[in-house]
């Protein structure tokens, strides 16, 4: 596995090498890991070739003195971590360099914000994932999981999108870890099933609340049959949760209390669209303080 860590040497930053490097196991298949340093262009412009060679330098110098205790960490872990720096603008060049190194993960430290705020998350990550299909693993600034198997959740809804979070999983299992614990996840929005419960009840006058919850089992039965058959014929135990209330809550909420991962897809939008993310995912997004891990690509 091929994994992309940006690094800026800030408390963010720090907890996605945290991270990472938690999930390295003696005598298991270890990451091979790139630290990206990015760096703004210098306002001055420097034309003498003297002049641009002290600037490259400077860049040099300032990357190195972020980069290494970063490097030092996540070889101490046993993983053959790597480092390189580049000038630009941060997120942008950070989707590219992920493409053009064909790594199959990007692991960042974002803060998370509530629904209501301007931005969900930091200017960096909406860039990389308006410009990128790479899966992005966004980690907050908390302590990272313990070592060994992960309990990962899996937010399916029936579309491509899901069974591409499933896929994701299956493929790098060996990293997530073989006794991974993995949960999936669907949350039936409530407005509709109320409504639906509404014009049920008015038509006839046995309806129950068996009925409801068979409804909500009927809808999360359907969104999850595509991905329970991916997870079959892998042979992979799983378990099954069916949530209620508004998606993105109800997956957020789920995840801080039950997961040391949530995993999603998200069809994602172009730069310059409302949101970059589905509505869906991007409310989990503000509100989820565990470890999200958004796969692009269906």
């Amino acid at each position: 596995m091929k994994i992309l860590i940006p690094y800026d040497g800030s408390r963010y930053a720090k907890a996605a090498v945290d991270f990472v490097a938690a999930r390295a196991a003696p005598g298991g298949a270890q990451p091979s890991v790139l630290l990206l340093n990015v760096q703004a262009p210098a306002l001055a412009t420097l034309t003498r070739p003297q002049g641009r060679m002290r600037l490259a330098n400077l860049y040099k110098d300032r990357a190195n003195r972020v980069l290494q205790p970063a490097l030092n960490a996540l070889r101490k872990a046993g993983i053959d971590a790597k480092s390189t720096h580049i000038v630009g603008t941060p997120g942008i060049r950070i989707a590219r360099v992920a493409a053009a190194k064909r790594v199959d993960l990007i692991v960042m430290g974002s803060h998370g914000r509530t629904a209501l705020a301007g931005m969900l998350l930091g200017s960096v990550t909406q860039t990389v994932l308006a410009f990128g299909t790479t899966p992005v693993l966004l980690v907050r600034d908390v302590p990272p999981p313990r070592p060994g198997a992960l309990r990962i959740g899996i937010a399916v809804d029936g579309s491509r999108y899901g069974e591409a979070a499933v896929r994701f999983v299956l493929q790098h299992r060996a990293w997530f870890g073989d006794a991974a614990q993995l949960t999936v996840l669907h949350a039936v929005p409530e407005l509709p099933l109320q409504l639906k419960t509404l014009l049920e009840n008015l038509a006839s006058t046995t309806f129950t609340h068996e009925k409801v919850r068979a409804l909500r089992k009927q809808a999360c039965d359907e969104a999850m049959r595509s991905a329970l058959r991916l997870l079959g014929a892998a042979g992979v135990d799983y378990r099954t949760e069916c949530l209620a209330g508004n998606p993105g809550d109800a997956l957020a909420d789920y995840a801080r209390k039950n997961l040391d991962l949530l995993v999603m897809g998200s069809r994602g939008q172009g730069a310059f669209k409302a949101a970059v993310l589905g509505s869906v995912a991007m409310r989990a997004a503000a509100r989820c303080t565990t470890p999200l891990l958004l796969v692009r690509r269906a």
